[in-house]
């Protein structure tokens, strides 16, 4: 129990930033990452289960614990170009180009899950702290990129950002017959944010402040159903509901040491899942499909700049998944795991520029997991994951003082800023079944 509470202060105090899917974790625990994250109808562990498909937790007769953690790393770049211009502010016809590495370090992703045994019980219920959505990026000031020049000489100047959301869910499923099962679980949600500059934030003759880290608390739900034919095949489907957050109210710090307080909404955007099992002797396979509803969420489908020169949200596009997965068991007591996830871009050129903070975007990424069983109540399980972008993510640099010559955003003619990056991790994790 002492083991237990340290890693709940542990997991209830680090900052983690994972963007894989837009900025949401496309699996949690070792297990489910190494299948890619497809679990909506192929329950291979609890974690994974809960977090895509409540109502797979029919599956899980006896009680289970699980912890996972894993060491993220990430190495983005942010490239731009601008047009020199003389010293009456004409284009000389030479362009100023850079590029900027990331120097953030490791992110931890942390995971924990409960299930209670059910035994003969057609109610199963389970408990669960999954850190699912983060963005995070450090690009240090430099006089080299334009775009990370000083607010002084026009740019941005250094650009930080964390954000991480922390989920606590309670899971309920009911087993109506022994192929069709019902689950809910409602959610309850912590975030924290952190930006610097904060464009969200009115400019003053200094730029774009900083803000000090600020936190919000959200709620939600997820509902779902699990069909299992009990001769290999399974179907299920899940709709996880907005997670509704109240505002952060951000302390921005300006270059002049004044200060401000502003407020900035970040909801966590309704995802409806539907998947495929089928398990056949050593072979367990998943596939899962997911919408991610940016378009209706708040923070994401406002775009833009505000009249006050502040950038009003995101701007992002939905967002489509795919998850798949194999298990092998052909090795007594040591699974083999392979996984693969699409996900398209939710950042359009046209929003490339205002999505600086927010640049982790993986659209193609690769697993490959082992699980080792100590007897029949202990298991260990290790995933490697890689992932890159894909095509860099490019667009215009805006400016709010061109909007009235160039609509609708202020395009600095013959600019350009673009980002990509690949990402690797490690993650471990335990389960022990009584």
């Amino acid at each position: 129990m002492k083991i237990l509470s340290t890693y709940l202060l542990v997991f209830c105090c680090v900052p983690f930033a994972f963007s894989q899917a837009g900025h949401i974790m496309q699996g949690v625990g070792a297990v489910n990452m190494s299948m890619g994250g497809a679990a909506t109808a192929q329950p291979i562990d609890i974690s994974g289960a809960m977090h895509w498909n409540p109502a797979s937790l029919t599956a899980f007769d006896h009680a289970q614990l699980r912890a996972d953690i894993g060491l993220f790393f990430s190495s983005p770049e942010l490239r731009s170009t601008v047009p020199e211009t003389d010293g009456n502010g004409q284009p000389t016809g030479n362009f100023f180009s850079g590029v900027t590495e990331d120097d953030r370090g490791v992110s931890p992703l942390p995971a924990i899950a409960f299930v209670t045994g059910a035994g003969e019980s057609k109610h199963h219920f389970g408990f669960s702290a999954f850190g699912i959505s983060g963005f995070g990026v450090t690009f240090p000031e430099s006089t080299t990129n334009p775009i990370n020049m000083p607010q002084s000489m026009g740019g941005f100047g250094r650009v930080e950002s964390d954000y991480s959301l922390l989920q606590f869910g309670v899971t309920y499923a009911y087993e109506i017959n022994p192929e069709f099962s019902v689950g809910i679980q409602p959610n309850f949600n912590y975030a924290s944010l952190e930006l610097w500059p904060n464009p969200t934030a009115n400019p003053t003759q200094a730029g774009y402040p900083s803000t000090d880290k600020a936190s919000a608390f959200g709620f939600g739900a997820q509902f779902g159903l699990f069909y299992d034919s009990g001769k290999g095949f399974k179907a299920g489907t899940s709709y996880k509901t907005t997670q509704r957050f109240g505002e952060f109210e951000l302390d921005n710090t300006y270059l002049d040491g004044s200060q401000a307080t502003s407020t900035f909404t970040i909801d966590y955007p309704a995802i409806w899942s539907l998947g495929l099992g089928y398990s056949l002797g050593y072979f367990d396979l998943a596939l899962d499909y997911r919408l991610v509803n940016y378009e209706n969420t708040e923070g994401f489908k406002a775009r833009g700049w505000t009249p006050n020169a502040t950038v009003a949200g995101f701007g992002w596009d939905n967002v489509n998944i795919i998850s798949a997965g194999m298990q092998y068991k052909r090795f007594h007591k040591v699974p083999i795991r392979l996984g693969y996830t699409y996900s398209s871009n939710p950042i359009s050129s046209e929003m490339a520029f205002f999505n600086i903070p927010s640049t982790a975007i993986i659209k193609n990424a690769f697993q490959l997991g082992v699980g080792v069983s100590a007897g029949e109540h202990f298991q260990i399980d290790g995933v490697f994951h890689f992932g890159f972008s894909g095509d860099a993510t490019a667009g215009p640099v805006y400016s709010p003082q061109l909007i009235g010559d160039i609509p609708p955003y202020g395009a600095v003619p013959g600019s350009e800023v673009s980002y990509e990056m690949t990402t690797s991790m490690l993650m471990v994790g335990a389960q022990y079944r009584w």
